[in-house]
């Protein structure tokens, strides 16, 4: 049916804050928010770093018995979920809430009530596991509560692929409302893995910065003194709308989604294929789904992790995708503020491209101080850049290969 698709809500959870406009904000000043972990003691790690949700209280967004039983990437996506909806003023009723669904990613789910549970049951026994327990940390649960908090019938399931699965979420989203499935969706992505597990398992992989003595400072994406990602927690979270549902009853439009690619590098578990060859793939694809040409992308929201490889391997897809056009975009990576979100990064990252639009202003990327040769782009430095940006990408990669891409459009009813 190609119906068209807007934005009409947007809610996040960061280490930047809680609330859109205060990560707004942050990331147009350039601000970090890692620090040292205080989840747990972390003297015994080589990574002792990471960006943690400071200031979010789980008791401001749910009643006591949700906070107790779910976990707090669920807490994440709820909270999140509730802001995107008040902004968007979508309203849930008998009409309408088979026609409404709920999609959201995460990369590991609820892995601190995990490990939770794997200690009451070494030392306590069995008979003291919670009967929550399971469904308090599945990754479907997000939607799930999301979808029980406001009615919506519609569409509801969960996506698991890695980094890459909330902008698989969002892509997926567009794609149920675009072939008429649904007329409206709840969709981004939720982690909340700073666990001493999930930062054992990273750091056994030598993925994550050791910049301890400088937290601020450790996330430092196409620099080439760069010495790996550093974990994040959060949500991301936007109501997505075929357009006139969203003219009929009189909503603000933030921006218009026009692509999604996807790919598969089919080339190693944990490593990006070199030569981008999976990321060419999948920017490709969201540009000729857009309908657009790629000299008319304006800014890329980049996956840009801080990693050597991922780093290097993305700066070759954009230069092979974009050719020429590759010296004029605006790349940035908003990760150097807030970490690795995951399987949320995606959310997030959505966000801040339309926010790109909306506000006339593309988020820096900051710890940019020693050029690397192989990432020679315009990484907007350090600070941010007032920029009149109709088209904006966001690229998300995970592990296993996994690809997702998708473009943002500033809204304009008749094109």
């Amino acid at each position: 049916m190609n119906r068209r698709v807007v934005v009409t809500g947007l809610g996040m959870v960061t280490p930047l804050g809680t609330g859109v406009r205060k990560n707004w904000e942050a990331a147009c000043s350039g601000k970090s928010g890692i620090r040292t972990i205080t989840k747990f003691d972390p003297s015994p790690f080589p990574c002792r770093i990471a960006g943690e949700a400071r200031d979010f209280n789980s008791h401001d967004w749910l009643d006591k018995q949700q906070v107790r039983r779910l976990d707090i990437f669920i807490h994440f996506a709820m909270a999140s979920a509730r802001m995107a909806m008040q902004e968007s003023g979508l309203k849930i009723d008998d009409s309408n809430r088979h026609r409404v669904g709920c999609l959201t990613g995460s990369g590991l789910g609820g892995l601190a009530l995990l490990e939770n549970y794997h200690k009451i049951l070494l030392e306590k026994g069995p008979d003291r596991v919670s009967p929550f327990f399971i469904p308090g940390m599945i990754a479907n649960m997000a939607p799930g509560q999301i979808a029980i908090e406001f009615g919506a019938k519609g569409p509801n399931m969960s996506i698991e692929t890695a980094c890459a699965a909330s902008s698989h979420a969002v892509g997926e989203s567009f794609r149920l409302i675009r072939e008429g499935r649904a007329d409206a969706m709840i969709t981004g992505g939720s982690e909340a893995v700073v666990t001493p597990l999930a930062v054992a398992g990273f750091c056994s992989m030598r993925a994550l910065s050791t910049r301890n003595d400088e937290p601020e400072k450790a996330s430092r994406p196409f620099d080439l003194n760069r010495d790996g990602f550093v974990m994040g927690e959060g949500a991301g979270i936007l109501i997505l709308e075929e357009m006139d549902h969203a003219i009929q009853r009189g909503a603000g439009i933030l921006a218009e989604v026009v692509g999604y690619g996807l790919s598969g590098d089919a080339y190693h578990m944990t490593a990006p294929e070199p030569e981008g060859g999976g990321a060419i793939l999948c920017m490709s694809e969201a540009i000729r789904d857009s309908g657009l040409k790629p000299e008319e992308i304006d800014y890329i929201n980049a996956h840009g992790t801080s990693t050597k490889l991922n780093d290097e391997s993305e700066v070759r897809a954009i230069k092979s995708v974009f050719g020429e056009h590759a010296r004029k975009l605006a790349v940035s990576s908003t990760k150097s503020m807030t970490g690795h979100l995951l399987g949320g990064a995606g959310g997030i990252e959505a966000i801040f491209a339309v926010l790109t639009i909306k506000e006339g202003t593309i988020p820096p990327t900051i710890n940019y101080e020693t050029p690397d040769p192989e990432c020679d782009l315009d990484f907007v430095p350090n600070a941010a850049r007032k920029a009149a940006v109709r088209t904006a990408m966001s690229n998300s990669f995970g592990f296993g290969g996994t690809n997702a891409s998708l473009v943002f459009r500033e809204f304009q009813e008749k094109r």
